[in-house]
């Protein structure tokens, strides 16, 4: 333990600095102009991984599609077989000027290394890879990689890859390094995601614009008809009021006020919604959000009744849910409570599943000594999480045999998909002994 302990943090600054080439890569796939850069990314991942003894592939599921990579190392004849799971693209930067340094020019602060994928999900492949070099040539396990790169546009041609590369992917165990930690200084295994369906719905009241002295009081308008509608999807509290969306318990695990009220990032004076213990109310209920709205600028704005306004609606769906369940109850709700008569148009955008991981076992119980080790004798939290990774399920359906183990590197302050999304280097490290030291005991066991 204290030689690869050692040896890890001997390795740290090679490994940063090659985290640092990753994140200057930008390789947001949802950019049709950046399309370049994803392969850039999926070209460097290769390097990386070849670097260290991997034979790594580019792959894609047809001519266009975006590229992953895919690898294998051997292991000892008989050895465990142990799939890595990250994704080297990222989110749009959005708007440059709310970040305090240029979003794709990693900088290091204090503890922390900022920028775009600096944590989600470029920290995932450089633990991957920090993993092996701890190991060198004692490598224990057959590991093979998969790297995805369009997990942040909804990875749309994943279930085809793993379809076509099903031979090269199966494992005995899985370790997918996209999620992260209870607290710093406190690992957590997440042991369940929320589901995710998307609705557009748009509202039309007029067949065009008309003035709204001249009709104004009489003719209802888009805007207000569909903020009425919207109104209705919350009951007094904010807790969703869609019937048939089911609820369940969560494990128990404080979340004081004052923890809360910091890394949410709550106005002062912001009162929460809903009822019953916070944990539930973010991993294991229903949620629902709008994420947008079309209707005109007030920059601008004329004396007319907008005839048509649109929303899109967001629902993250608790573990035991469907999509299929979701999208239908709120399709029915929406169908009855639109007012005033109005034409509705509901367009899903996309969904994914909820997941639950079966989290007993040798893999699980060798999975949380190493953490523990790893984090100087913190046992891990057995953690859910509010927001969705739909590919799991379809990991889960692919590989049933397989145990699947989801870590990660975030922290409640990484900011990930936000301004100055952040990795926290001590965590970082910890991460890394944590894989080398799971790998080490899988070989054993």
């Amino acid at each position: 333990m204290s030689d690869l302990k050692n040896r890890v943090h001997d390795l740290l600054p090679g490994l940063l600095g090659d985290l640092e080439d990753l994140v200057r890569i930008q390789s947001v796939s949802a950019d049709p102009e950046r399309l370049a850069e994803v392969e850039k990314s999926a070209q460097k991942t290769a390097q990386l991984l070849a670097a260290e003894g991997v034979g790594a592939e580019i792959v894609r599921a047809y001519d266009g599609a975006p590229p992953a990579v895919i690898g294998e190392r051997k292991g000892p004849e008989g050895a465990a077989t142990v799939l890595l799971y990250a994704h080297h693209d990222v989110q749009p930067e959005n708007d440059p000027a709310d970040w305090d340094s240029a979003p794709f020019e990693p900088v290091i602060r204090g503890d922390r290394m900022y920028g775009r994928g600096a944590a989600d999900d470029k920290a995932g492949i450089a633990v991957h890879v920090g993993a092996l070099r701890a190991l060198g040539d004692d490598l224990p396990v057959t590991v093979r990689f998969f790297i995805e790169g369009e997990e942040e546009v909804a990875s749309a041609t994943l279930p085809e890859l793993l379809r076509q590369y099903s031979d090269r992917l199966a494992a005995d165990v899985i370790v997918i390094a996209d999620s992260g930690n209870w607290d710093i200084g406190a690992p957590a295994l997440t042991t369940s995601l929320r589901g995710l369906v998307r609705v557009d719905v748009e509202v039309r009241t007029l067949t065009h614009a008309v003035h709204s002295g001249m009709w104004g009081g009489v003719v209802p308008d888009a805007i207000m008809t569909l903020t009425k509608l919207l109104a209705t999807l919350w009951a007094e509290d904010g807790s969703p009021a869609v019937a048939g969306l089911v609820s369940g318990p969560a494990a128990d695990v404080e979340y004081p006020e004052e923890r809360l009220r910091a890394e949410s990032g709550a106005a002062p004076g912001t009162s929460w919604i809903g009822a019953g213990p916070v944990v539930e109310r973010l991993w294991t209920r229903p949620a629902i959000t709008v994420t947008g709205f079309d209707a005109p600028k007030v920059a601008g704005a004329s004396n007319t009744l907008v005839p048509v306004a649109r929303a899109r609606v967001t629902i993250r769906l608790a573990p035991g849910d469907t999509s299929a369940n979701g999208i239908a109850r709120l399709q029915d709700h929406l169908e009855r409570h639109v007012p005033f008569g109005a034409q509705l148009t509901t367009t899903v955008v996309d969904k994914g599943e909820p997941t639950v991981l079966r989290t007993t076992g040798v893999t699980y119980d060798l999975a949380r000594s190493a953490l523990a080790e790893a984090w100087d004798g913190t046992a891990p939290v057995d953690m859910g999480i509010g927001g969705s990774i739909p590919f799991i399920a379809e990991f889960q359906e692919m590989f049933p045999a397989a145990s699947i183990l989801v870590t990660g590197v975030e922290d409640p302050d990484t900011r990930a998909h936000g301004p100055n999304e952040g990795l926290h280097l001590p965590e970082f490290e910890r991460a890394v002994l944590a894989e080398a030291l799971l790998l080490q005991r899988l070989g054993a066991a």
